[in-house]
């Protein structure tokens, strides 16, 4: 998609906690200065997914804009979570500038380095894969690991007891403590 000089230039600031707001205002002082002219702020933890600030944001954007944020860990909370925002964003034609990193998706060099951070988020994502099996196998090996338990096989009993004293799904739902989809799938295996 073609962007066009004239779209909006929209900031997004956050800080985890209350106490930060010299950061807040610091962050929006560096947004301002990059020519944002509509900025959204919010104080809100990174681990938090609920940021109702950046979702407007985002909302806000249109094809042409250009999304300006002073730190790549202000708008996402891992580096895949980074990456996806950005290619949405660029599919929707909206341009992408991480000042602290002076990344530009417009840019060759700002492609480059998102390339390169969805490479190296890749390869981590790997080794971390990697390591997991390397430790199951170890448990395995040492009698230690027998694997997640079936919560759902284990209520199987009391389920179909339930549903012989015409007990109706959602009552087992709730004393089970099980999905729709097990009491279900309980049913379908014990069919007569």
């Amino acid at each position: 998609m073609t962007q066009s000089a004239t779209g909006a230039v929209v900031g997004y600031a956050r800080t985890s906690t209350v106490e930060q707001v010299a950061g807040l205002a610091g962050q929006v002082a560096e947004l301002a200065s990059a020519g944002c002219t509509k900025i959204f702020e919010e104080q809100s933890s990174g681990v938090d997914a609920s940021r109702p600030r950046l979702r407007e944001a985002l909302a806000y954007l249109r094809e042409g804009d250009t999304f300006v944020v002073a730190k790549p860990d202000r708008l996402a909370r891992s580096t895949t979570d980074l990456l996806r925002t950005v290619e949405g964003l660029t599919e929707r034609g909206v341009r992408v500038r991480i000042l602290s990193m002076d990344v530009d998706t417009a840019t060759a060099t700002g492609k480059l380095l998102l390339t390169l951070m969805a490479g190296i988020a890749a390869f981590e994502r790997e080794l971390m894969l990697e390591r997991q099996r390397c430790g199951i196998a170890a448990a395995k090996a040492a009698g230690k690991y027998r694997g997640r338990q079936p919560t759902a096989q284990a209520q199987t009993q009391s389920v179909l007891s339930m549903r012989a004293n015409g007990r109706c799904v959602a009552d087992i739902v709730r004393e089970c403590g099980i999905s729709r989809a097990s009491v279900y799938r309980i049913f379908a295996q014990h069919a007569s």
